[in-house]
């Protein structure tokens, strides 16, 4: 009987090459991928995205040939940059806050990546995520927190289908991150102390405003800041320069703080308020994903995370379209961010999760239906 084959999507860190040699030693048929991504030009040079430096591909190709393990380099950059770098400057220039790691797992690893791997024959299709996968007797598949809750990153795989999850393993899922380096350095890992990733992979120097004046093709224009019923205070530099919740930077003077409360992309104006007007406690989803394959008959409670680092708050989620939902908080919330994923558990299970399209400000009356982003 053959063994069952696995690509591994390595990156050169710890965590993937420890899942690359837990499943050479559990005696899978090991290929190891490394998936080349677009990087901006600096200074008429091609700089090299931070997933993906040759240092990174240069310790990747060290692990494979210590596990006896083929190592290969799959160019991606063209998906990338549509499917996650324009998503993100198109989706500021909305008035949203994207969340690009999101789209890379939805597009590139579970796009991508798997479809290349399951061309390959493989059987699974491996990485270094802190997750976990449970197979239950009807033969449907769970995604799960992991282990380790300090580093879970179930809330970046929420859009996995049951397709996926039979086809996917997370082999550091159940163990700590001190286990996982532990167990690099047992085995003579060259990457046992490399430090951790970094997210905005494809800015260079990590400054995002600068990067979105660069690429945004000069759409980021100045414009007013509003309060609520429309009073103008001044003017902003461009919506992508701001955040919800921000105090600081806003350049208007006034008796007491205002913050961003909200943006308004149809008038070009940043809304603010004060500390009592910041907040909301319901919000409309978009892109909604249920992990089941199938949305819930009616309203469920569960715990909801609106950040990759948020903790979970208890909250009712209605679904309202096969890919839409309205979600109701048990307390406000300072941030809830257009254009971050919404992502729903039960306990350990992650149930699965949609984009944030509209969060309603305090006393301010949900609509029917939300709006379906353009990006």
């Amino acid at each position: 009987m053959s063994r069952p084959t696995v690509v591994v999507a390595m990156s050169g860190g710890v965590d993937s090459s420890v899942a690359a040699a837990l499943l050479v030693e559990q005696g899978y048929n090991v290929i190891g991928i490394m998936m080349r991504l677009w990087a901006e030009v600096r200074c008429g040079v091609a700089s090299t995205n931070k997933c993906c430096t040759p240092e990174a591909v240069e310790e990747a190709q060290r692990v494979a040939d210590l596990l006896g393990i083929p190592f290969y380099l799959l160019n991606v950059e063209q998906p990338f940059k549509t499917y996650v770098v324009d998503y993100f400057v198109e989706g500021y220039l909305q008035g949203i806050t994207p969340n690009p790691c999101l789209e890379c797992n939805r597009h590139i690893r579970l796009g991508v990546l798997y479809r290349h791997a399951r061309a390959l024959g493989a059987d699974f299709l491996a990485t270094g995520h802190y997750a976990r996968v449970r197979r239950l007797p009807d033969g449907t598949y769970q995604l799960l927190k992991a282990i380790d809750t300090r580093k879970d990153q179930s809330y970046v795989l929420y859009m996995a289908t049951q397709e996926h999850l039979a086809h996917l393993l997370f082999p550091v899922g159940e163990y700590t991150k001190e286990q996982v380096r532990a167990m690099a350095r047992e085995r003579g890992l060259p990457t046992a102390s490399r430090a951790e990733s970094q997210d905005l992979c494809f800015v260079y120097d990590g400054d995002y405003r600068r990067f979105l004046a660069r690429w945004a093709n000069g759409a980021i224009r100045p414009g007013p800041i509003v309060r609520r019923d429309g009073t103008v205070l001044g003017t902003h530099k461009g919506l992508p320069f701001y955040t919800i919740g921000q105090r600081k930077g806003l350049g208007i003077a006034h008796p007491e703080p205002l913050y961003v409360l909200a943006m308004d992309p149809k008038r070009n104006a940043l809304v603010v308020g004060t500390r009592e007007e910041l907040g909301a406690d319901e919000a409309q989803l978009i892109r909604v994903h249920w992990i089941a394959g199938h949305p819930p008959a009616e309203p469920i409670r569960v715990g909801v995370k609106i950040r990759y680092r948020a903790a979970e708050v208890p909250a009712w989620v209605t679904p309202t379209g096969p890919d839409t939902a309205h979600v109701r908080f048990e307390r406000p919330l300072r941030d809830i961010t257009p254009g971050q994923g919404a992502v729903f558990y039960d306990g350990e299970v992650c149930l699965g999760g949609g984009i944030i399209a509209r969060a309603f400000l305090k006393h301010e009356e949900p609509a029917e239906e939300p709006t379906e982003h353009t990006v």
